[in-house]
């Protein structure tokens, strides 16, 4: 592997990236890489992996419906999260009408 030749191609590829994070599409590769998961990953991260081979910027369509499924899954994990913290206390009747003096 010549590395001049790899670190001009990192280096070219990082520089055509202009967000600081890009939506990657994998490829299929030997050592049970799935091909077609959508990963977003920092800018490096994603030029190193364009350079090898292992994905490439997916569509825009695609990248609108990953931000779409990703923001889904904070507004339902939020949600999960709020009823987790919900307290509930359960007093019984007559406890309640001591509290009040006997008037329910």
């Amino acid at each position: 592997m010549n590395l001049k030749a790899y670190y001009k191609k990192l280096r070219a590829v990082e520089q055509s990236l202009t967000e600081p994070f890009a939506v990657l599409e994998s490829h299929e590769t030997p050592d049970g890489g799935k091909e077609g998961v959508l990963t977003e990953v920092p800018k490096h991260l994603a030029a190193r992996m364009i350079a090898e081979g292992r994905a490439h910027i997916a569509s825009d369509e695609a990248v609108k419906t990953f931000q779409e499924k990703k923001a889904e899954a904070k507004r339902a994990a939020d949600q999960e999260a709020a009823a987790a913290k919900m307290q509930v206390t359960l007093v019984p009747a007559d406890i309640r009408k001591a509290n009040r003096g006997g008037k329910d």
